[in-house]
């Protein structure tokens, strides 16, 4: 019976000890959840425009990463120049870049969701950039659509140019031609105004546009549109 008891109490030991280490290691990996949060990649091409006395000029960013080591081209109107090394610190990048005419510059670059924000000097002025990964254009085209008026098919043509999420272009049909004043393509869905307060919203579906459409609230319906080949 003393055997018994002395087996009992020694297993129990044996428990407790067990539970204790499993508890306190579950406690040292969760005590700073940060660590095993992947941080998210930055490599792309990214598209930025810089403002200066001479107006806009437009830049681009080719990051490449491997091993923890970054590369790439920064190219600018005076020509493209090589990224020479490039360190994450404190979920900023900071990227040696060649300058013209030799020597070396240094940029900054902060992730802002999927887009980044450079900042670096130049002849002694801070400059900042805002760099955004080009949106795919889907929709630049000619495009034959169909609207349901009332049971009835109304055929219409739209004429579609994609500037970053701006949409300009126009409108055919038996009412005549209509331009769009205001338009925009984010997130796989167009939205624009046509002359006469006639709006038209869809989604791509299948490399189709279909949505809805309101005219000047007086009517309103499903329109359906295939890009001309």
């Amino acid at each position: 019976m003393k055997l018994s008891i002395r087996s009992t109490f020694s297993a129990a030991l044996v428990c407790a000890a067990i539970l204790f280490a499993t508890i306190s290691a579950l406690g040292q990996g969760s005590s700073n959840p940060a660590q095993n949060v992947e941080r998210p990649s930055l490599t792309g091409k990214y598209e930025g425009v810089v403002k200066d006395e001479t107006g806009e000029q437009k830049v681009t960013l080719d990051l490449v990463e491997q091993s923890g080591k970054y590369s790439g081209i920064f190219t600018t109107p005076r020509g493209s120049f090589k990224i020479l090394k490039g360190q994450m610190v404190d979920e900023s990048l900071t990227l040696e870049i060649e300058k013209p005419g030799g020597g070396q510059g240094t940029m900054l670059l902060r992730a802002k969701g999927s887009d980044l924000v450079a900042t670096f000097s130049e002849a002694g002025k801070n400059v900042t950039i805002d760099f955004r990964k080009p949106v795919a254009d889907e929709i630049s085209g000619e495009w034959e659509a169909v609207a349901d008026a009332q049971g009835q098919p109304f055929p219409f043509t739209l004429s579609l140019r994609l500037d970053g999420d701006k949409v300009t272009g126009s409108s055919n049909s038996q009412l005549g031609v209509g331009n769009i004043t205001t338009g925009s393509w984010k997130d796989g869905k167009l939205a624009i105004v046509l002359d006469g307060n006639i709006a038209l919203v869809a989604s791509m579906i299948e490399g189709k546009l279909s949505g809805d459409y309101d005219f000047a609230g007086q009517s309103s319906g499903k329109w359906v549109a295939i890009k001309k080949k």
